[in-house]
């Protein structure tokens, strides 16, 4: 069973970056696709991003297209979210998640983390 852990996320102004990490224990993050979702207070979980288990495709929201990029060291068993330009909306806990299947994985993960609180302030 693969342990997925996020870091990086906390307080940042509007218009600021971060870049999240998920480090997963185990050889099975290597064939496994990638992502990350966010959830805010009173709403419903939602898609961010993903990445295939090769890195040849990604996928991301239409709310953060341009501003937010996936990417993944599979020696490092890590994958990343860089996020730049902020918005208060962009506030909420994110959550890296894993499946063998890309579709799945977008649908209905097998994995998840603990979830990472990211701030963005006007």
């Amino acid at each position: 069973q693969v342990q997925l852990v996020e870091s990086g996320g906390g307080l940042v102004q509007a218009g600021g970056s971060l870049r999240l990490s998920c480090a997963a224990s185990g050889c099975t993050f290597c064939s496994f696709a990638m992502g990350w979702f966010r959830q805010a207070p009173g709403k419903e979980r939602e898609f961010v991003a993903a990445i295939s288990w090769n890195g040849g495709r990604t996928i991301s929201a239409s709310s953060v297209k341009g501003r937010f990029t996936i990417s993944r060291v599979n020696a490092k068993k890590t994958v990343y979210l860089q996020m730049t330009s902020l918005k208060p909306e962009d506030t909420a806990v994110y959550y890296c998640a894993a499946d063998p299947s890309l579709e799945r994985l977008l649908l209905k993960p097998d994995y998840w983390g603990q979830g990472t609180q990211v701030t963005v302030s006007s």
